[in-house]
């Protein structure tokens, strides 16, 4: 029975984590509260208490990667609000004890965001072009991680996070005058975030790079205003007077060369 290390067992990681016990691997899992802790036990995850900063780590991090062949990052950069972090050095502190570790194989959970927002169809050849601090710290990880010869990287790019109990929607409900109204949405729903790492792993498909994001692209003023009547509130408001600016992104690779078959398409 493989052993497998989830860094970060949150809206992600943990359903993520019960998968893969179903799939009969044995999980080691993180998380920063101790309040946590017995969910993760209760789960059949083996729990630990890690925190990492830019100065260090706190925690048995030898322990959790200890016998495991696999670590899945999915920590994400903290940039909003006044407790920002320098996430290149968190990665910076974390990657010895990966190398020193049994780790062969990391996936790692970045984001589109590495692209900007040019209008046009974006595939993983497309040259990386952030234009905002999440996405040029993502892009420099990845670069950090992919190029490190003590074991191998499998970049995961997700388009917006969504799921039964997450959408957008939420937070610009009876906005106004938003902007680019026909701007592609890049969405992608929790249940094939899981399903596509089970299929890296099941592929062994490692040192490669993957857009990840529902091949269905609506408008932001057409899906918005339509989850906004599904979801009994009110619909936001776009302006019309400049043209709207936002990316495709296709993933042809990961059906093609993965075998990945999206199961949620209706977002």
């Amino acid at each position: 029975m493989k052993n497998i290390s989830v860094l970060g067992c949150g809206w992600l990681g943990f359903p993520l984590a019960e998968a893969l016990l179903e799939k009969g691997f044995r999980v080691n899992g993180t998380t920063t509260s101790t309040d946590k802790i017995s969910k993760l036990e209760k789960a059949g995850i083996h729990p630990f208490l890690i925190s990492i900063e830019t100065d260090g780590i706190t925690g048995a991090i030898e322990d959790f990667l200890k016998d495991s062949s696999i670590l899945i990052i999915d920590i994400p950069p903290k940039l909003r609000g006044t407790n920002k972090e320098n996430f290149v050095s968190k990665i910076e502190a974390l990657i010895p004890f990966i190398e020193k570790s049994t780790i062969e194989n990391v996936i790692f959970i970045s984001s589109t965001s590495v692209y900007g927002d040019a209008n046009d169809q974006v595939t993983e050849e497309t040259p990386l072009n952030p234009d905002c601090e999440g996405g040029k710290q993502l892009a420099i990880v990845e670069g950090l991680l992919h190029r490190n010869s003590c074991f191998k990287t499998t970049i995961l790019r997700f388009g917006g996070l969504i799921g039964e109990d997450r959408n957008p929607i939420k937070f610009i409900a009876g906005r106004e005058n938003m902007d680019n109204p026909d701007a592609p949405i890049n969405l992608i729903h929790q249940a094939d975030c899981i399903g596509i790492i089970l299929k890296i792993i099941e592929k062994n498909s490692w040192g490669e790079t993957y857009n990840a994001a529902t091949p269905v692209h609506p408008s932001r003023e057409v899906y918005y205003t339509q989850k906004a009547l599904e979801l009994n509130l009110v619909p936001p408001t776009f302006k019309h007077d400049e043209p709207s600016v936002g990316k495709t992104i296709l993933t042809d690779k990961l059906v093609n060369k993965l075998g990945y078959t999206f199961t949620i398409m209706n977002l």
